[in-house]
């Protein structure tokens, strides 16, 4: 019978949700959908003096901005739960004392500067850096001895001394480890708490994971927790390293490169299925370059076939330019909704408008959706449609108002908007039609006049709908305070 598919991606509660761990958590919860297998969510919070509650529920809170459900986990539950590894000490502990008994473990009381003298050794040797065993063979007495002395002492698993160990890794095939350059590794730390590579191994045997899909940079780690799995008697699960994502550069990505946790580009207005697609396409083809995907259609065409072995690059541009095309798809009702509080931040609404003007707003919302790429960048759009205070783009009053004849032109614009039989935007464009054909004055100076002296900026949504939103008498308001300001011919 076919194993149903069961992956997992374990955070740490030790800061923000970052984009690496998004991408890793998406890959694995396409693989499960793909499957119909499930995506457990696991919290690696054995760090007691880093993890916390509130990072905790702001991991919760990124995952559900994202609609990345989760099958188990916390406030969800299973049958495999605590999902908490701070809950599941007894497992970690039951599976240490097993081990002991069966020769596989040891209790070791090396201090600091015998460590650091071992890899000085090796060092000098030109060896790898690693610890000597010298706790391997200490007898029960010598054990029972140094605990009443109250020696400090930590949980070491044995490590073949020779041959080699085979990630059989389902994206870079098989990757060989020397088992000579590996220490015994801790499993249990001088606290009592289990160390990472050790709580993963028996979690992703006591919760059934089928496949362990993450970053590049644990790789390294692999080989370690193969040895304890097999130690432990544990069928292996099939690992998957997925490339990392570097910077522009070909650097390390960090903060210096623009924003790196979710709450940051929810901050910065993305929209979370563009940051999905956006992820999805680092690292992994769909093929015949498509790059717009739906969450569907993700689902159905992920693989991790496709999924590359060199890294990825960010590119915040792509996200920028992508997050454009979701805004300007998006039903504007929601995207109100979302832009609200942008407006808010920057005082260009207040709650009573929120409240009482909510059809305008979502009207000005679905005017310049279309030529923003953000939810900030809607809130900068607006400005005018809700203040007459707005400033003057200078290059724009030298090109347009500080010529000979600009007074005369809005002054025309001026009649021509006080005589149009209806204020909108189908009537508004056949006006200004008329008014070029009947002054000669080319669309191509008039349109551009009149947006500058109704919004400030030459630039914007379509002219006619803006002027018909605006109304007639702030639209001829804002011409007559323009020609009083600029035009002294």
């Amino acid at each position: 019978m076919q194993q149903t598919v069961r992956v997992r991606f374990a955070p740490s509660p030790t800061g923000e949700l970052h984009i690496g761990g998004v991408r890793t958590a998406l890959f694995n919860w396409l693989f499960a959908r793909n499957n119909n297998g499930q995506f457990i969510l696991r919290v690696d919070d054995t760090d007691k003096q880093r993890s916390s509650e509130i990072y905790l529920q702001s991991i919760l809170n990124s995952f559900r901005w994202l609609n990345l459900d989760w099958d188990e986990g916390p406030e969800v539950g299973g049958s495999y739960g605590p999902y908490r590894q701070s809950e599941r000490l007894n497992f970690y502990l039951e599976e240490v004392e097993r081990l002991l008994e069966q020769g596989k473990a040891y209790t070791c009381f090396c201090t600091a500067e015998e460590l650091e003298a071992d890899r000085e050794k090796c060092r000098s040797l030109g060896q790898p850096p690693r610890y000597s065993g010298r706790c391997r063979n200490l007898t029960p007495d010598d054990i029972s001895a140094k605990k009443k002395k109250g020696f400090s002492y930590v949980i070491r698993a044995i490590t073949p001394e020779s041959g080699e160990t085979v990630v059989d890794d389902l994206i870079r095939g098989k990757v060989f480890f020397e088992n000579k350059v590996f220490d015994d590794p801790i499993i249990i730390k001088s606290d009592g708490l289990p160390t990472y590579n050790f709580a993963s191994v028996v979690d992703d045997h006591k919760m059934k994971i089928t496949h362990v899909i993450r970053a590049e940079e644990h790789l390294s780690n692999t080989p370690r927790q193969q040895i304890i799995a097999l130690q432990l008697g544990y069928e292996l699960p099939s690992y998957a390293h997925v490339p990392m994502i570097l910077a522009p550069d070909h650097s390390k990505l960090s903060k210096r490169h623009g924003a790196t946790s979710v709450q940051e580009y929810r901050d910065l207005g993305i929209l979370p299925e563009a940051l999905l697609n956006y992820l999805a396409l680092l690292g992994w083809s769909p093929g015949h370059d498509r790059e717009i995907m739906s969450m569907a259609e993700m689902i159905e065409l992920f693989s991790l076939e496709r999924v590359s072995k060199n890294p990825a690059v960010y590119d915040m541009q792509k996200l920028i330019w992508l997050n454009g095309h979701y805004l300007r798809n998006a039903s504007t009702v929601r995207i109100t909704e979302m832009a609200i509080p942008f407006l808010l931040k920057e005082s260009i609404i207040s709650e009573e408008q929120v409240s009482q003007e909510k059809e305008k707003i979502e009207a000005v919302v679905g005017l310049v959706k279309e030529k923003v790429k953000t939810l900030s960048e809607i809130a900068e759009a607006s400005v005018y449609f809700f203040h007459d205070d707005f400033v003057y783009d200078q290059a724009g009053v030298e090109k347009h108002f500080k010529k000979d004849g600009a007074a005369q032109m809005l002054i025309q614009i001026e009649e021509a908007l006080q005589k149009a039989s209806a204020f909108s935007a189908e009537e508004l464009e056949k006006t200004f039609a008329d008014l070029s054909k009947k002054t000669q004055i080319p669309l191509n100076k008039i349109n551009p006049a009149t947006r500058l002296a109704v919004t400030g900026r030459l630039m914007g949504p379509d002219l006619f709908p803006l002027l018909a939103l605006l109304g007639r008498e702030k639209v001829l308001a804002r011409i007559k305070k323009a020609r009083a300001l600029f035009c002294l011919d």
